[in-house]
């Protein structure tokens, strides 16, 4: 199983939410790439980095931070966040994303993400299923929609989609555990899917559950920055 640290970026920063409320802002470190450098030197190889002025605008605000920390380390870097139209998923992969995230674009305009996945390839792109209370939540966690979890992902993995990464807003950032239920249950329905598991991890006993469930990949920030998580810990995993 990958551990996958997570990068939100505000104003160019390195900054956590708590359960996605823009309100609710802590900022941990002025510079991403020495974030990023820190994963790279303990034996990491991926980043998943979330462009949260752009989940708000609804188009990418902050590539010149991937484009500094794909061209500074050797990180595989999965980035999402406001990403909507074809221009937008271009200058990700050109700034040097390796993969891209899509939730809001995969709800609000199936035909533009069906065409992504069709261009790019199933390894390049991930469907994002941030769900609150069973149904999926878009637009950086603003609105909630009346698509239920399972069915969503059943369409898409009917398309061929590979990579999901699910996020339980009610457990993300407050690093009381994560939804571990939900993803054992979630890989019994769709057994073929690299799944990740994002939001709450907060211990190490959970990373171990996580990965003898079957999880693809677990989505770690906030219990790092925190110091729940030991970077140490995190690299003789």
């Amino acid at each position: 199983m990958y551990i996958i640290p997570a990068i939100d970026i505000i104003d160019g920063k390195c900054v956590r939410l708590t359960q996605g409320d823009y309100a609710q802002k802590k900022v941990y470190n002025e510079d991403p790439l020495e974030v990023a450098k820190q994963y790279e030197d303990i034996g990491l190889n991926r980043l998943h980095l979330v462009d949260l002025d752009g989940a708000k605008a609804k188009r990418i605000i902050n590539y010149q931070v991937l484009e500094k920390i794909a061209s500074k380390t050797n990180l595989t870097i999965d980035f999402g966040g406001g990403l909507k139209s074809d221009e937008d998923v271009r200058i990700a992969f050109e700034s040097g994303a390796a993969q891209i995230t899509g939730g809001t674009i995969a709800v609000k305009d199936e035909v533009t993400f069906l065409r992504w996945l069709a261009h790019y390839g199933t390894e390049r792109i991930i469907l994002g299923a941030d769900v609150k209370e069973g149904f999926i939540a878009v637009s950086g966690w603003q609105e909630q929609s009346e698509l239920e979890l399972a069915p969503f992902i059943q369409k898409y993995t009917g398309e061929g989609i590979q990579y999901i990464i699910c996020t339980d807003i009610a457990k993300d950032g407050l690093l009381k555990g994560s939804s571990v239920g939900l993803y054992r249950d979630l890989l019994a329905q769709f057994p073929e899917a690299k799944l990740i598991a994002s939001g709450g991890v907060t211990t190490m006993d959970e990373l171990h559950e996580l990965r003898e469930i079957g999880c693809y990949g677990a989505i770690i920030g906030k219990a790092i920055y925190e110091g729940k998580l030991q970077l140490q810990d995190l690299r003789d995993f």
